[in-house]
């Protein structure tokens, strides 16, 4: 990726983006999940044994405890849902007042021990976003794998019965788009327009709102791209659609990343790269509040280009509106 200079573009456009005001904090609880999807930037699966343990998740809560204007709690993985210290980190978030989110596959609803989390999640008011790459079988399971669309309707049906995606229900469910390949997302507004029409009238299914989400270019995407020798060209798409009102959203610059040991990061793509908040290694034990991180630096790199790119991407979809 060093053709492909983020920075330089940056100050070429004169822009500032510093970290601002912190609101929120977004945790990776590790890699376990029941699935091994082909965009997936932590390489996540069921094979992988990094995740987080309670001594991390209660260090969280103690900062959580100690730092003021944070409004948001997202929880992600893996399945973040597999993580023994989940429903501890969820709750107690919940309990101090924090818009909590928890990044959901779906299909962990069947896996063992995990019948109940629908109504876990209702109890709590747990903001779900869930992953639908598309809503038909064929293009989630080129995706995900075979048997997940299945599981994936039926668990949105389940939320939907509980008061999810109701209207007036104030329990969010909001659904995720990833491209298939090579290419940005198309219009968000159109897309989500599309999912609420064929998943109303095939399922029955409702939800909120749908994030279409660029596909960064790290880990097994990336694999991908230079197995498909396409890396170039999609860099160039990436690069030749920087949007710089795009760049003044990104959402490095109101959130910090926690991996599953307690290392500190300006997101989760950087987490993943090993690169530290503000190219400087630090974890949870040395600061005593999230408060101490604002204002920093952010650490940028090629993939950047991924959240700058026509409309934006960001953990909540589009940028610009």
């Amino acid at each position: 990726m060093n053709n492909f200079h983020f920075e330089s573009t940056v100050e070429k456009h004169g822009l500032d983006l510093s970290r601002q005001k912190l609101t929120t904090v977004q945790i990776n609880v590790g890699k376990l999940c029941n699935q091994a999807c082909l965009h997936c930037h932590v390489e996540a699966g069921p094979k992988r044994t990094e995740i987080m343990k309670e001594d991390v998740a209660l260090r969280i809560i103690e900062l959580l405890r100690n730092s003021s204007g944070i409004e948001t709690f997202d929880i992600t993985g893996g399945a973040p849902e597999l993580c023994p210290s989940f429903r501890l980190l969820a709750k107690t978030a919940h309990e101090m007042g924090l818009h909590v989110i928890d990044r959901c596959n779906l299909t962990v609803f069947y896996e063992d021990g995990q019948r109940d989390l629908p109504q876990f999640l209702h109890d709590n008011s747990i903001h779900i976003i869930a992953s639908l790459p598309c809503y038909t079988k064929d293009n989630v399971e080129k995706q995900r794998g075979g048997g997940v669309f299945k599981k994936s309707i039926d668990g949105l049906l389940q939320l939907n019965k509980l008061g999810y995606g109701q209207e007036g229900s104030g329990l969010l469910l909001d659904l995720v788009y990833n491209p298939l390949g090579a290419s940005l997302p198309s219009a968000q507004d159109k897309l989500q327009a599309d999912y609420k029409r064929e998943l109303r009238e095939l399922f029955g299914i409702e939800f909120n709102s749908l994030f279409a989400i660029t596909n960064v270019p790290i880990k097994r995407f990336l694999h991908q791209l230079h197995n498909e020798g396409r890396f170039e060209e999609y860099m160039n798409l990436l690069v030749s659609n920087f949007n710089p009102d795009a760049a003044k959203g990104i959402m490095c610059r109101d959130l910090i990343s926690v991996g599953w040991q307690g290392e500190l990061s300006d997101c989760d793509f950087n987490q993943m790269l090993d690169i530290p908040a503000a190219r400087n290694p630090r974890t949870i034990w040395d600061i005593e509040s999230f408060n101490e991180l604002a204002n920093d630096k952010i650490a940028f790199a090629s993939h950047c280009f991924a959240c700058t790119a026509g409309a934006g991407s960001s953990c909540q979809g589009i940028v610009v509106k």
